[in-house]
């Protein structure tokens, strides 16, 4: 994600040293992991979110168009049933 070497977090860490002091700084590191934490977790909740609504709205696609799929199939039952109705009054009718 973010591109840190190892220099940089060398590097950040004895800045953060000489500015909070040996005695703050593993409370500050707490505190950070903390946030870093409940960011992360915040982040997998709105990630988790995300996909369950995609997976929503694509099984929502599936049954429209599954449902038009079986109204085509009505109607193509339909045409041919009136259709086999039609030859059978028109042989009825020849009689």
């Amino acid at each position: 994600m973010f591109d840190v070497g190892f220099s940089e977090i060398l590097l950040t860490l004895l800045v953060a040293l000489v500015v909070l002091g040996p005695r703050r700084l593993p409370t500050a590191a707490r505190y950070v992991g903390l946030m870093v934490r409940k960011a992360r977790a915040q982040w997998f909740a709105v990630k988790a979110e995300f996909e369950q609504e995609l997976a929503a709205e694509d099984l929502k696609r599936s049954l429209r168009e599954t449902q038009q799929a079986l109204r085509d199939a009505e109607d193509e039952i339909r045409r041919g049933a009136d259709s086999v109705q039609r030859e059978v009054t028109e042989h009825r009718d020849e009689r």
